[in-house]
């Protein structure tokens, strides 16, 4: 516990005697100002009291040696996000560094970053697939603060360090096995058209098609939100087509559960009357029927990877390469086959 003391010490910072002189030097308050907040005298402005606590807590911190990393995860943790955050909080805690998570998608609508320089304690942060525009994270850069950005919607800033994995690559790889296997009208239920790993999927697509002299067809393609809901309504639009595709690939394996919904509502067999494939390898993908021809993606690696980042920061050291790529790997299962 931090002892409070009129008199400053040079004491190990284990057992290091933090003054109210200290707080009301770190706060720019009077001394009288601080004894009163720690006191819990009710006559201190609410915004002053706040102040004050932090700097406490920030002072308590560095007194035990404790460093706190803040996670942030606006969104659900399923089997995805899940996966990411369990390998970082895994990965903290063999660094002896405390994990301060911020998760669930209500976090979406909060302006996190702009508090988090001045949250107490906090000495490092991880940010999973943000959904700040890329002025707010060179905003924070601008801090003291360093963080690293796992899976980022955006293309990150050349100067931020970020983790994700091969988009391009895996997608890339997906469709040249639907061409190898004779389909040449590829339907696409891609995810939303902002974000950085649609957009390096459908390129990888795109570049399959190429390469096997097939121009992509307009009509077969739908943005829409990473959802077994939304992929099942996409797929519906896309197999009433006149010129119905004879496969689908989709952004991830909850578009490819709704799309396997959707041929099954019309009596289409996969893979032997249209082939299906997803991306991610959660554990969805193998218990489907069929099970999902799919790209796995290192979700676990790039949690552990995002903290060996952070910590070379946080020891003094420059990360050797800001912008990390994990390799995908293809999966094929039962869901793809010969075009009919």
């Amino acid at each position: 516990m931090t002892r409070w003391n009129d008199e400053p010490t040079t004491s190990m910072p284990d057992s290091r005697r933090v003054t109210v002189r200290d707080i009301a030097a770190e706060t720019g308050v009077s001394i009288a100002t601080v004894s009163r907040v720690l006191n819990d005298h009710a006559n201190v402005a609410p915004r002053t009291r706040d102040l004050v606590l932090r700097a406490v807590e920030r002072s308590r911190l560095r007194a035990t040696g404790t460093r706190t990393v803040y996670v942030r995860c606006p969104y659900v943790l399923t089997d995805y996000f899940g996966l990411i955050v369990s390998s970082i909080a895994e990965a903290l805690k063999v660094h002896g560094l405390r994990l301060l998570l911020d998760a669930g998608e209500s976090a979406q609508h909060t302006d996190a970053l702009a508090t988090l320089p001045d949250e107490p304690g906090v000495s490092a942060a991880i940010l999973i697939l943000p959904p700040e525009d890329g002025d707010r994270l060179v905003a924070l850069s601008r801090t003291d603060l360093p963080f690293v950005v796992v899976d980022p919607r955006t293309p990150p800033p050349p100067h931020i360090a970020a983790v994700s994995a091969a988009h391009f690559a895996g997608a890339l790889a997906l469709t040249r096995h639907l061409v190898e296997l004779g389909h040449r009208a590829i339907g696409v239920v891609a995810g939303p058209e902002e974000w950085l790993a649609g957009d390096a999927r459908l390129a990888g697509h795109r570049a399959a098609l190429s390469q096997a002299g097939v121009l992509p067809m307009p009509h077969h393609l739908r943005h829409i939100e990473p959802t077994a809901a939304a992929g099942h309504r996409a797929a519906a639009e896309l197999l009433d087509h006149p010129q119905r595709p004879t496969a689908l690939v989709c952004f991830n394996d909850k578009l490819a559960v709704g799309a396997l919904r959707a041929a099954r509502e019309r009596g289409l067999r996969v893979p032997e009357d249209l082939s299906v494939a997803g991306f991610d390898d959660i554990d969805l993908s193998r218990a489907t029927t069929p099970t999902l021809t799919t790209v796995r993606q290192p979700l676990e690696e790039m949690g552990r990877i995002a903290v060996t980042q952070l910590m070379r920061v946080l020891d003094g050291h420059r990360p050797e390469a800001l912008h990390i790529e994990l390799a995908t790997t293809l999966v094929v299962r039962e869901s793809t086959g010969p075009v009919p």
